[in-house]
């Protein structure tokens, strides 16, 4: 492993061995969701609806960027991470720590909207096989909140004082 990693990256500027930690705890996850749905016959769907998908996308879409950017969240990301400046709109230009392999991965992960909307879809589509209902009304939360966040930076564009 340690001749593919100084091959792939002679610098060490990519943290391979986090990255591969965290792929396997997420797949250990869906492992555990798949295993669970197994042993239920008839749980899960043999297909989802789109307007689940429509709305879930939506959902994780604002989720992911609340739990890695807002200003409220920062408690939670706080631990494995380092905040650099506000960003606007009640959002946080945030580092991930240098002081500890797994503290410095968890903080990519949480800095990641991209990197952690698989996380959050993943949560909700395991929902939508579990807990239909639950996972629909909590995307639909997200879903109003993300359109309230359109239509306040709307409103202050468009405002002239």
């Amino acid at each position: 492993m340690l001749a593919t990693t100084h091959a792939y990256d002679p610098d060490g500027e990519v943290n391979l061995a986090g990255f591969a930690g965290s792929m396997l705890s997420y797949a250990t996850l869906v492992g555990l969701v798949a295993a669970v749905a197994r042993a239920r016959p008839g749980t899960v769907p043999e297909r989802y609806d789109v307007r689940d998908l429509v709305l879930g996308g939506v959902a994780a879409h604002k989720l992911t960027r609340l739990l890695s950017k807002s200003s409220v969240a920062s408690p939670l990301r706080a631990p494995f991470v380092t905040f650099e400046e506000p960003a606007g709109s009640g959002e946080h230009v945030e580092r991930p720590r240098d002081d500890g392999h797994v503290r410095h991965t968890v903080g990519e992960l949480l800095t990641c909207p991209f990197c952690l909307g698989v996380w959050v879809s993943t949560a909700y589509v395991a929902g939508l096989t579990f807990a239909p209902r639950a996972s629909r009304a909590g995307a639909a939360v997200m879903v109003v909140v993300s359109l309230s966040d359109f239509l306040q930076h709307a409103y202050a564009r468009v405002r002239s004082d």
